[in-house]
């Protein structure tokens, strides 16, 4: 069975073909600038070769079918009709309470997916505009959504209610919800294989560190807690997020900047985190990369402050678990930022942490990179959503 997986953004396409007999990738790739008035372009990605087609795209549907283009196309293709697809998967953002599992796509789930758009008003709407391409494109082959807040959907309610007045709660659905729960999904059921043990006996925090990073606490393969809240804004500082602050730091900006909510809130989220420290380009290569340069002080501040504030997280969810085994580290930093793991687990060395600085000296490999007399084993697992999403897929369109 292959199983097209996509994951639409507001002006961009990711997608992946991947085979699920045997669970390889056949092509992946990511549409990007769709509906703007730059050129757009598709890069497509087959067997390490690496194709990039200029092509406009007014929307996601034209998007779509030049995506379909590439999978079947006559040099690099990987497939020879679109009937070779047995199914679409779909990363979906924000599912609120109403979506604890992934789903069958249907018009009743779509229905209820986009009255969960206001949690989610740029990620929402464009994977309905995803969704519709594909149904366009392909109208006669099934399609599950997968969800990235279900996943923590086990919280207890003293973990993911805010000290505010409950009826907004009840009103609004104003909670902490998380997100990335697909890769912090597959690198703890993934942690449970290497080490060998029924993950329902196994305590870890995971460490989803990249552009967007969170932090989880999992007890059982069971989402207990996450960094992320109401929305992805939440949690650590990120590269252009700002994370958790003092609440009034918001009204006290909109007051003396006179700006409105939906300005002040796009200044949290792209304006803010190191990048909004630093100045420097939101790159966290260059960003670690100045701050060993006494002539970037604040460089080093914002390094410093980020490996902080996730020392913070994983030692607040040893109180809340009552003691960990496991750290993992995963995501496009804490794959392959070496110096980044050594600050962090640095922090945690009063909890028995300690690194063996060999092992750590690697970049996006499996493996475990504690010393063998640390009391809390540290990995490194490479996250793979697209797999969770290929994964569910197969498992629901298997029973239609």
């Amino acid at each position: 069975m292959k199983v097209l997986v996509v994951n639409c953004g507001s002006s961009s396409l990711k997608y992946q073909l991947i085979d699920m007999d045997n669970e390889k990738l056949l092509a992946k790739g990511n549409f990007e600038r769709i509906g703007e008035k730059t050129e757009s372009f598709v890069t497509h990605k087959v067997n390490g070769e690496k194709y990039v087609i200029k092509t406009p795209a007014a929307n996601h549907e034209e998007a779509m079918k030049v995506v379909l283009e590439q999978l079947t196309h006559k040099e690099y293709g990987v497939i020879k009709d679109l009937s070779e697809i047995s199914a679409v998967g779909h990363r979906l953002v924000h599912g609120g309470e109403i979506f604890n599992h992934s789903v069958y796509i249907d018009e009743d789930v779509i229905a209820k997916y986009e009255t969960c758009s206001s949690l989610a008003p740029l990620h929402n709407p464009a994977t309905i505009l995803g969704i519709r391409a594909c149904q366009k494109a392909m109208p006669n082959i099934p399609m599950a959504g997968v969800f990235d807040t279900a996943f923590h959907q086990t919280m207890p309610k003293e973990n993911y209610l805010y000290p505010i007045p409950y009826e907004y709660y009840e009103k609004y659905g104003i909670r902490k919800y998380g997100f990335h729960g697909t890769s912090h999904q597959y690198v703890s059921r993934r942690l449970a294989e290497v080490v060998g043990r029924p993950i329902e006996s196994i305590k870890m925090v995971t460490c989803h560190l990249g552009q967007g990073a969170s932090i989880c606490a999992i007890d059982g393969g069971k989402s207990i807690d996450t960094s992320m809240g109401l929305s992805p804004l939440g949690g650590i500082p990120m590269v252009t997020r700002s994370g958790d602050m003092d609440p009034s730091v918001v009204t006290e900006i909109m007051e003396r900047e006179n700006l409105s909510a939906k300005e002040v809130n796009q200044v949290l989220n792209k304006k803010s985190g190191l990048y909004g420290i630093t100045g420097l380009n939101p790159d966290f290569r260059e960003i670690e990369l100045a701050s060993y340069d006494e002539k970037t002080p604040k460089a080093h501040v914002a390094i410093e402050l980020f490996t902080t504030k996730i020392a913070e997280y994983i030692a607040r969810y040893a109180v809340e678990l009552n003691g960990i085994d496991t750290i993992v580290f995963t995501g496009g930093i804490g794959e392959n930022q070496i110096n980044i793991r050594k600050k962090i687990c640095a922090r945690l060395e009063w909890m028995g942490v300690k690194l063996d600085e060999e092992k750590n000296n690697v970049k996006g490999e499996e493996i475990k990179i504690s010393s063998e007399d640390s009391k809390v084993s540290v990995y490194i697992i490479p996250t793979d959503e697209e797999m969770v999403i290929a994964r569910d897929t197969v498992s629901i369109v298997s029973k239609l």
